[in-house]
């Protein structure tokens, strides 16, 4: 299969995953000539700086986006004119206005549209919604999402502007996937400058409350750390993570029943590789569209709205 990958910053990331595989050819698009043959020889890639090529020559069968948030939706469509896959960086647009024609534009077409919904792929994320659709501890009644950071990325700004859409999406994920549409939202913020901050965002259900934080403002020392607890009517569970540059993550989930506490079994977390190998299985044939665009409007819509709290509407 052969890839047009879009982006030099955290495209580094799925670039990566690729490089580890023996089933692709990848071929690095940026706008900076110097920049994206630097980045694409550390993975064995070839690079472009000629975007229209990623969706005008027909020997890319995918084209992964990893753009500025206002190129992703436009380019999405893009793609699908021109016949290709697409994979795009999350979120998937930034209005729903755009995320709606791009869910139409994919269930018309033929080809298969992935937004890196990466954390769906994260064990302790999907123990905590088996859980919840089994019902294994009975109704889910607090949830309790955690992810403080230090600055690991270099350049990338982490503040006030871009925590909502750029680090917080996939609580909200988690969130209405759990719970549902929240009836209400309150937030609260703190500002260290243009490029750090906190968000403390509480959502209000029938019957169950959740809790979102998120922040930059740890010391590099820190590294990222994370979590969730998630109290159900029988039982608690309990997980935490720790990261660092690499995007892998250490984690454990505990549960709490009236048998005591249980330490449980999670696989290896490796959330990007195993994204990119489900999207290479939907693309074999070998399995079902898990983050195809219509199951990420409810998680993008609370992302907007929690963006709109903080930022005011964009």
């Amino acid at each position: 299969m052969k890839i047009a990958l879009l982006g030099t910053g955290f495209g580094q990331a799925h670039a990566a995953v690729y490089a580890a595989r023996g089933d692709v050819e990848v071929v690095m698009f940026g706008r900076d000539a110097e920049k994206a043959a630097t980045v694409a020889d550390r993975f064995g890639f070839a690079s472009s700086t000629d975007m229209d090529a990623a969706f005008e020559d027909d020997s890319f069968d995918l084209v992964d986006l990893c753009l500025p948030i206002p190129l992703h939706a436009p380019y999405v469509l893009r793609a699908l004119e021109a016949d290709k896959h697409v994979l795009v960086e999350l979120p998937l647009a930034d209005s729903m206005v755009d995320a709606h024609r791009v869910a139409e534009a994919a269930a018309r077409s033929d080809k298969q549209v992935f937004v890196d919904m990466f954390e769906r792929f994260i064990p302790a994320d999907q123990v905590l919604l088996d859980a919840v659709r089994e019902g294994a501890h009975g109704r889910l009644e607090q949830l309790t999402l955690w992810n403080l950071t230090a600055h690991l990325w270099p350049g990338a700004s982490l503040g006030l502007k871009a925590l909502p859409l750029e680090a917080m999406h996939s609580d909200m994920d988690l969130v209405t996937r759990t719970l549902g549409l929240p009836q209400d939202l309150a937030v609260t913020t703190v500002a260290r400058g243009a490029d750090s901050g906190a968000i403390d965002a509480t959502f209000a259900f029938d019957g169950a409350a959740a809790r979102s934080s998120v922040s930059s403002l740890m010391p590099k020392a820190w590294g990222a750390r994370g979590g969730y607890t998630a109290t159900f009517e029988h039982g608690v569970l309990d997980a935490s993570s720790t990261m660092g540059f690499d995007g892998k993550p250490t984690g454990t989930v505990t549960a709490y029943t009236a048998d005591g506490a249980r330490e449980l079994d999670l696989p290896p977390a490796d959330q990007y590789a195993a994204m990119i190998g489900h999207v290479m299985d939907v693309l074999r044939g070998d399995a079902e569209n898990e983050i195809a665009p219509d199951s990420v409007l409810d998680a993008l819509k609370l992302t907007l709205d929690l963006d709109g709290k903080v930022n005011k509407p964009r």
